[in-house]
C-alpha cells in the first residue's frame, strides 16, 4: 500500500482541516516550530503510536472540541480480504473504497480521556439504503435469514458472498460516504481492520531531538527500522506461523468446549473461541537489535554526530539493500532534519540515500529541513512549504512551483562565495554524468574546468517538470550569478526554455543537446567495463526505445530478476556507474563534434 494523503484536523497548531499529499519524495521546508514535525508526528501516531502518543495536550488549545482526527489515504491496495472461514472478499466488494478507489482510514481520538485512544473508522462510498446499510454488522445466522427472507438463490455460507447478493437485491443502495468504524466492533467488522492492518506500510520515524536515554537515542531508531524492514519482507512466514498456531488452539478449544458441553450445555452453548493474532507491532516489540563499539564506550554516549552517523549509514546500506531485493510490504521512512550535525559529505550521502530509496518500488520517504543547502540538493517537486497566513495566521502548506520563492526567501538561499557560474540541469543523474565526462576530458586537456571538483561552479538541479518556472520567473536572480543551462533535447520546449535565457544578455547562456538525452554521449565500451555486457547505443531512440530504456531490458536480462527496472533507475546506474568508465577517447568517438568539449571551453571562459 502506497501512502497518498494525510488530513490532520485539531491536532496541535492545525485546529482546521489540513491535507498533505505525498510523493515518493516528500521534504517539508519552513521555519522552526512553524508545524513540519508535527506532521510526521501524526503519521507516526497514526501507524504505530510507539515512539510518539496521543495526549491530551495535543488537541489544539483554542478549540473546545477536544476530537483529534488523523486520515490517512492510501492507493496499491491489497487485491483480496480472506475473512471468515476462509471466504475471500475485495475492498471494493464490500464498498469499502472512496469515489476514487482509495481506501481512506481515519483514527479519531477523545482528548478529554488521560489517555486517548484511537477509534479506527473506514471513509467509503458504502450503502446507506434502510434495508442494506448495516450488513458488515450483521453475524452469519442474521445475513442467512436475510437472504432466506429475500429468496435469494445464493450460498449460506460465507459472509462475503450473501452481503453481495443482498446488495445485489437491494436497489438503489444509495452510495454516500460516511464513516464505518471499524476498530472496536467484533465479527466480520473487525475481522476486515484485522484484515487491513498487516497490509498498511511500515512507519519509521527518526526524530531530531531525541532524548539521551539508552531506549531512546539515534541508534535505536535505525535498528528498529531495520527489524521492521526484516519482519516486512518475512509477512508469509508469519502468516504460516499464525495460521498454525491459530489451528491447534480452535483444536484445544474445541476440545474444551466438547468436555464443557458434557458438564453444563448451556453455559457449553454460550461461548465462541476468537482467535487474536498478534499486531505487526507486537512482532516487532519481541526482537531487539544493538551496537556496540570496537573501544567499549556505548554508542548512545559517544558525540552527537557520530551518532547521527549511524543514521547516515543506515540510509546507505538500506538504500543499497533494497535495490537489490524486494520487500513485500512498503516502507515509509521519516527523518526529521537528517543534516543535523554532519558534515556536507555525510550530508550528499544522506540526499543519495534518500534518492535512492524514494525510487524503489514500494518505498517512500519524507524529511524535514530548515538547512538552504541541503533543501536546495533535494527535487523541487518534492518541497512542501510549511508556513501561516499572514493574516489569519493558520498553518498552511504549499507544493510545488508556487513554494519556489518563498522557500528561498524563508530559509534565504545563498550561495557559496567562491561560486562564479551556476550550471542548470534537468535531474540529479545529469549532475553525475556531466562531472564525470568533464573529469575524462580534464585528464587529457587541464585547460578544461573539472565539474567534479571546481568548487568556482555549482550545480542547480531544476527538475524537468517545472525547467520553464525556474527560466521564465528567474528565481536564481536574486544569486546574482551568471547561469548556464544544459537541457537534454528529448523535449521540444525546452528549446523555448534555452532561447529566453539566452535573451537575458547578462552572460548567461543555454544549450540543448543535439543527441537525444545526456546517455546518448555514452560508450558501450564504459556500460561494457561497469555492467559486463553491450549494449548499442543511438544518437536518438531506435524504434521508439532510447538508451536507458535499451539499458534496463538488457540488465534485467543480464541479471536474470525478472524484476522491470523504471528509467529512472536505469538512468541512476548508467550515471554511477558507467559514466565513470568514460575516457576522453570515448567520448570523441561517440562526439566527434567536440559538443561537450565546446560547452566546458566557454563554462572555462566564465572563470577567472
Amino acid at each position: 500500500m502506497r501512502l497518498e494523503a494525510v488530513s490532520i484536523t485539531n491536532f496541535r497548531c492545525y485546529r482546521e482541516e489540513v491535507r498533505i499529499e505525498f510523493d515518493d519524495l516528500t521534504t517539508f521546508v519552513g521555519r522552526n516550530d512553524i508545524g513540519k514535525s508535527t506532521i510526521l508526528e501524526a503519521l507516526e501516531i497514526f501507524f504505530n503510536g510507539d515512539l510518539v502518543s496521543m495526549e491530551q495536550a495535543d488537541a489544539n488549545v483554542h478549540n473546545a472540541d477536544k476530537t483529534v482526527s488523523i486520515t490517512c489515504e492510501f492507493s496499491e491496495l491489497p487485491p483480496t480480504l480472506t475473512l471468515d472461514a476462509g471466504a475471500e472478499t475485495t475492498l471494493a466488494d464490500e464498498y469499502l473504497l472512496t469515489k476514487d478507489g482509495s481506501l481512506k482510514i481515519r483514527k479519531t481520538f477523545d482528548c478529554t480521556n488521560k489517555k486517548p485512544t484511537a477509534e479506527v473508522l473506514v471513509i467509503a462510498n458504502h450503502p446507506t439504503a434502510s434495508s442494506c446499510s448495516n450488513l458488515l454488522e450483521l453475524k452469519e445466522k442474521e445475513l442467512q435469514k436475510k437472504v432466506k427472507d429475500l429468496g435469494l438463490e445464493v450460498a449460506l455460507k460465507g459472509n462475503p458472498g450473501m452481503r453481495r447478493a443482498i446488495w445485489a437485491a437491494s436497489g438503489d443502495l444509495q452510495l454516500r460516504e460516511i464513516a464505518i468504524p471499524v476498530g472496536k466492533l467484533k465479527d466480520d467488522v473487525k475481522r476486515i481492520w484485522d484484515q487491513i492492518e498487516p497490509h498498511l506500510p511500515m512507519f519509521a520515524l527518526f526524530q531530531s531531538d531525541r532524548s539521551s536515554r539508552d531506549s531512546d537515542n539515534e541508534v535505536q531508531s535505525p535498528m528498529k527500522a531495520a527489524v521492521a524492514a526484516a519482519i516486512a519482507e518475512v509477512q508469509e512466514d508469519i502468516a504460516r506461523i499464525q495460521a498454525k498456531v491459530r489451528e491447534k488452539a480452535e483444536e484445544i478449544a474445541r476440545n474444551t468446549h466438547a468436555a464443557l458441553a458434557t458438564i453444563d450445555p448451556n453455559l457449553a452453548s454460550e461461548l465462541t473461541p476468537e482467535f487474536s493474532p498478534p499486531s505487526a507491532a507486537k512482532w516487532q516489540g519481541l526482537f531487539s537489535l544493538s551496537l556496540s563499539t570496537d573501544d567499549g564506550i556505548p554508542l548512545n554516549k559517544r558525540g552527537s554526530g557520530v551518532r547521527r552517523l549511524v543514521l547516515v549509514s543506515f540510509f546507505k546500506a538500506e538504500a543499497e539493500r533494497r535495490l537489490q531485493t524486494s520487500a513485500k510490504r512498503s516502507m515509509i521512512y521519516a527523518v526529521e532534519e537528517p543534516e543535523t550535525a554532519q558534515h556536507p559529505n555525510n550530508q550528499r550521502i544522506l540526499i543519495d540515500s534518500f534518492k535512492a530509496l524514494s525510487e524503489d518500488s514500494g518505498c517512500q520517504v519524507l524529511l524535514t529541513t530548515h538547512s538552504p543547502g541541503f533543501a536546495s540538493s533535494l527535487p523541487q517537486e518534492s518541497i512542501r512549504y510549511v508556513s501561516r497566513h499572514s493574516e489569519t495566521k493558520k498553518p498552511q502548506i504549499q507544493s510545488g512551483v508556487d513554494a519556489f520563492g518563498q522557500v528561498a526567501e524563508a530559509l534565504g538561499v545563498t550561495p557559496d562565495s567562491r561560486v562564479q557560474v551556476l550550471l542548470c540541469v534537468e535531474g540529479p543523474t545529469d549532475v553525475l554524468a556531466l562531472k564525470a565526462l568533464s573529469n575524462a576530458l580534464y585528464q587529457s586537456d587541464a585547460t578544461l574546468p573539472n565539474l567534479a571538483s571546481d568548487d568556482r561552479l555549482a550545480f542547480v538541479v531544476l527538475g524537468g517538470g517545472t525547467l520553464e518556472h525556474w527560466v521564465n520567473q528567474h528565481y536564481l536572480r536574486g544569486l546574482n550569478k551568471q547561469e548556464v543551462h544544459i537541457y537534454d533535447g528529448d523535449v521540444p520546449e525546452y528549446a523555448e526554455s534555452a532561447r529566453k535565457v539566452n535573451e537575458r544578455g547578462n552572460g548567461s547562456w543555454a544549450v540543448v543537446t543535439t543527441k537525444h538525452e545526456i546517455e546518448s554521449y555514452l560508450h558501450k565500451d564504459a556500460i561494457s567495463m561497469a555492467f559486463g555486457f553491450q549494449i548499442e547505443i543511438t544518437d536518438h531512440p531506435f524504434e521508439g526505445k532510447a538508451t536507458p530504456k535499451v539499458f534496463g531490458e538488457a540488465f534485467v536480462a543480464h541479471s536474470g530478476s525478472g524484476k522491470p527496472l523504471k528509467d529512472s533507475n536505469a538512468k541512476r546506474k548508467l550515471a554511477q556507474q558507467a559514466f565513470p568508465c568514460m575516457t576522453a577517447a570515448m567520448l570523441d568517438e561517440r562526439d566527434p563534434d567536440g559538443e561537450v568539449r565546446g560547452w566546458l571551453r566557454r563554462l572555462g571562459s566564465m572563470l577567472t
